[in-house]
């Protein structure tokens, strides 16, 4: 009897294991097995994505700059006047090749006068068009301007050279030297946004310069500089945080088809010998540049040099172009005036610093290099791999198909007629499919980011609803690889074979490794990333 017992008790155990392994078994089976098989693979590449590259921490600025004042007015500037403006055009010889200048002379202004050469920053280059409203103003008032067209020949976004263009500027310096009327020993530049990053080499190797206006200076590295605008510039639009990871696995990496040597020149050296009188000037409205980072910087490097003669002036509103809706203000232009005509009274007047209390929010700094994709050709080439891999099937296929049809017409006798298993090839075009769209929505979004922060404009349903589209996109992309390689692999218990024949086997693992490559692309730029 008691053995009985332990019998009907160890196969009542079993029934009930067995049970339990069936109720497990048939949960890990249609949603269940897909909602746990995707959740896995998306949690994977969230990880795989965090480690391949450099997240993005930036630094808060700790130290701000405080104003002096909140007046812009330049003491010791004289009272200005107005003359009427004749404009001359002239050629300068450079090594190599000629530019076209525009001199703008005031009419009845006592002599000798100061002039200017003006240096252009990378959207500007026509000597026709560009700093018309400061030429204007400044001649006007008795300063003899000039404003070079931009060398274009030498000039690229693949290559700029900041010290050749130094000594191509210098050029135009010579001959406003020699220009009737002009003061020699009263000759400057104004250098604006890119040009900041000229003028201070024109400055160290030219000791007769006059003076030097830097507009909107990015003062840092240009690559630094990048990836500070495109922090404020995502940071004003109301991105989610995960956008921010792409600024250093972007603006770190080394850009596709090579060149860019510019983006990590340093002023610092040229600035640091600086010993002519400075102007700084800023809007508080420019985003793009660290305001008050660049300001300090300028004062570092120029007392270096033994001059501490940096006057900064902030203009409340005022942009990157140092305008207020498409307006410059005169306040501005009679500073600038005003500063150039009573020099040298005005170099080290103070208040030094003055205007709109400026903010910077963080800190421009070296940007982190990309561990793994820190090649743009690389990258560039692994998608266009792995497209090419999920284009492939098209081929393959129908290649297949016509190579078993001639077989039979030649009679050759039993020819196998090879098809994928049943819902493997629908399942393949999906997963293609997602993969290709999710890469599309990526780039669809990040256009769109990128139009909305340069026009200072936002849309929630853009940059919040675009964000979750694209990764409920990746997801789905995810589950459709998951289904197909579900249907292989039962596809393969059931037959013992999965895709029939070379061609139809490998079509289906160039839907699979293209498919994967791009999902991994995909967690390299944060689509699935889950705050890892």
């Amino acid at each position: 009897m008691l053995q009985q017992d332990r019998e009907d008790v160890t196969s009542d155990a079993g029934r009930g294991r067995s049970g339990a392994r069936a109720f497990v078994e048939r949960r890990l089976t249609g949603p269940y097995r897909l909602v746990a098989s995707t959740a896995l693979g998306v949690i994977a590449l969230a990880v795989l994505g965090a480690v391949m590259g450099p997240q993005w921490d930036p630094i808060p600025l700790t130290d701000p700059l405080v104003v002096e004042n909140p007046s812009t007015a330049i003491t010791h500037a004289p009272p200005l006047q107005t003359y009427p403006v004749e404009i001359e055009r002239v050629t300068v010889q450079l090594d190599g090749t000629t530019v076209q200048a525009k001199i703008s002379v005031p009419v009845g202004a006592p002599e000798p006068m100061p002039g200017v050469v003006f240096v252009h920053g990378a959207g500007t280059g026509s000597s026709e068009t560009a700093f018309s409203e400061q030429t204007a103003a400044m001649a006007a008032s008795g300063i003899v301007t000039m404003v070079p067209d931009k060398r274009l020949d030498t000039y690229s976004a693949r290559h700029r050279d900041y010290v050749a263009m130094a000594a191509d500027y210098e050029k135009s310096v010579d001959v406003l030297r020699k220009h009737a009327g002009v003061d020699p020993t009263r000759v400057g530049v104004y250098a604006e946004s890119e040009g900041a990053w000229i003028a201070p080499v024109m400055a160290a190797t030219d000791e007769d310069l006059a003076f030097v206006v830097l507009a909107s200076a990015p003062v840092v590295p240009p690559r630094e500089q990048a990836a500070f605008a495109a922090d404020n510039y995502l940071r004003n639009t109301n991105v989610p945080h995960g956008v921010f990871r792409a600024i250093p696995r972007a603006v770190g990496m080394a850009l596709p088809g090579g060149g860019f040597e510019y983006a990590d020149f340093d002023v610092t050296p040229w600035q640091r010998q600086m010993t002519q009188p400075v102007l700084m000037v800023y809007g508080t409205g420019d985003s793009s540049m660290p305001i008050v980072q660049g300001a300090e910087q300028v004062l570092r490097d120029t007392a270096i040099a033994g001059d501490g003669d940096v006057t900064v002036r902030y203009y409340a509103g005022a942009n990157h172009g140092m305008k207020i809706d498409d307006v410059m203000p005169t306040t501005f232009l009679d500073d600038l005036s005003g500063w150039v005509l009573g020099l040298p009274a005005t170099a080290d007047a103070a208040p030094h610093i003055a205007g709109d209390q400026p903010t910077q929010e963080f800190l421009a700094a070296p940007v982190p290099e990309p561990s793994w994709l820190r090649n743009g050709d690389v990258v560039i080439a692994t998608v266009l791999v792995a497209g090419a891999l999920l284009v492939l099937p098209l081929v393959l296929v129908p290649t297949a198909r016509v190579i078993e049809v001639a077989r039979r017409r030649r009679g050759a006798s039993e020819v196998a007629v090879h098809r994928f298993p049943r819902g493997v090839a629908v399942r393949m075009v999906v997963c293609a499919l997602g993969a290709v769209l999710t890469v599309a929505a990526l780039v669809w979004y990040l256009v769109a980011i990128a139009k909305l922060a340069l026009d200072y404009a936002h849309n929630d349903w853009v940059v919040k609803g675009g964000w979750v589209a694209v990764r409920l996109l990746g997801i789905a992309a995810v589950a459709a690889g998951v289904l197909l390689l579900q249907r292989e692999r039962e596809a393969l218990a059931a037959t013992g074979r999965s895709a029939q024949g070379v061609l139809r086997a490998a079509a289906f693992w160039c839907v699979v490794v293209g498919s994967s490559v791009l999902l991994v692309v995909l967690a390299y730029w944060g689509v699935f990333q889950l705050g890892i």
